[in-house]
């Protein structure tokens, strides 16, 4: 929490120093406050409200698209007759007068870009009733590379212009800065959901091809019926859209690897369900429950001759949905376990459950890891908690930040 604090005032305190600009502008002419006080307290909240507005596209990076949502914004916290951000190579919006000084403005960008430094120059023009006549640049510096640049143009030079758009131009670098976290996250979490397909086990493959093909002269009808469902959860394993899925779509998938994993070992393997139908749509991390069932599985009937029991759950816990995966067979010793989701030691199966916990983790908090209840010899029980509402989760969904 302290550095989500930190980070909060980074982004902030510049906005707030640039919002003395937009405060004498506004303090001189505020007439009616609507109860928010003083002249300077209505500039403040005006400040932080416009800046909070131009906040979210910037998030995405710095493209045409997200620099024309939030320039109109950034302008107004400036309070200049013209604004326009550019990346290294083109002017991506003009926000006001005098659109026709891009050319010139991009000609004389080169060395802002190149040394990542501030200045202000004189525009030439020929139009008499233009009120552009001066240019204050400040570049957007994220990991000591310049991305583009902030350019505030007024009718005359400006001390206070060019400190205003110097901090107004380090919070626009903050927020792209958090745009590049966001995407190396979503990165992450998409190496990881490769990770689970590539780990799906060969074996498992094999054995299922293997109990496919027996059946195919005894019993051709059971046959395909194994076959769908082995499609059905290769094609569901191995989808390219989203980050996210319905708990149903989950347990459908579940469903069609123990209907195989069954047919390999027939009444050796109980698997009992119970599903509350009110949590079905609520969203979660893809491929995040299939592993730890095959995991159950694995460990289940891992050194036992007799029958392995498998109890899944899925509960209306109020604003959460609660899964709990619970099998009778060998269980762990605490320590491994804890040896195991720390990425200390990689046993055979158990990346998958590190790669859940950390996956469940980095969308949802610490609060939201693995809770794993196990010890030799006396099975191992699962809990999964999922807030049923998460900005920037939903089914079938990427992750966003809202």
């Amino acid at each position: 929490m302290s550095g989500f604090l930190a980070g909060l005032c980074v982004a902030v305190l510049p906005v707030l120093a640039a919002g003395v600009w937009l405060g004498r502008r506004t303090a001189r002419g505020a007439k009616s406050l609507g109860g928010l006080g003083t002249p300077v307290e209505h500039a403040t909240f005006e400040t932080l409200h416009t800046a909070s507005l131009a906040a979210p596209p910037l998030r995405a990076g710095l493209t045409e698209e997200t620099a024309r949502k939030s320039a109109r914004k950034l302008r107004s916290l400036l309070g200049t007759d013209a604004l326009c951000l550019t990346d290294r190579e083109q002017v991506l919006v003009w926000d006001g007068d005098g659109a026709h000084h891009r050319s010139e403005i991009m000609e004389r960008l080169g060395g802002a870009l190149d040394t990542g430094r501030g200045e202000a120059f004189r525009l030439t023009c020929d139009i008499l009733d233009c009120s552009v006549r001066w240019a204050v640049v400040a570049p957007f510096t994220v990991d000591d590379r310049v991305h583009g640049a902030l350019v505030a143009c007024a009718p005359r030079e400006s001390a206070v212009l060019v400190r205003a758009a110097g901090e107004v131009a380090r919070w626009v670098s903050v927020q792209l800065e958090l745009a590049d976290l966001d995407q190396s996250r979503t990165r992450l979490i998409e190496a990881e959901i490769k990770a689970l397909r590539a780990q799906i086990s060969p074996h498992f493959i094999f054995n299922s091809l293997a109990v496919i093909a027996s059946f195919v002269r005894t019993d051709p009808e059971r046959a395909r019926e194994l076959l769908l469902e082995f499609a059905d959860f290769t094609r569901y394993s191995f989808r390219r859209h989203g980050d996210f899925t319905a708990l149903a779509d989950e347990l459908h998938a579940i469903d069609h690897y123990l209907a195989l994993v069954r047919a390999r070992f027939g009444d050796r393997l109980s698997v009992t369900l119970q599903i509350a139908p009110e949590v079905l749509p609520v969203a979660l991390p893809f491929l995040c429950l299939q592993p730890l069932v095959e995991n159950a599985v694995k460990h289940g009937l891992e050194g036992k001759a007799d029958k392995c029991r498998i109890q899944i759950t899925a509960q209306d816990a109020g604003a959460e949905a609660l899964v709990v995966i619970e099998d009778d067979g060998a269980g762990m010793d605490p320590d491994l376990l804890r040896r195991i989701l720390a990425r200390e030691v990689s046993p055979s199966g158990g990346i998958g459950l590190s790669n859940v916990d950390d996956r469940l983790r980095q969308v949802y908090g610490d609060d939201y890891g693995l809770v794993i209840e196990t010890a030799p010899g006396a099975g191992m029980k699962i809990t999964v908690r999922v807030p049923k509402y998460q900005p920037g989760v939903h089914s079938g969904g990427r992750l966003t930040r809202e």
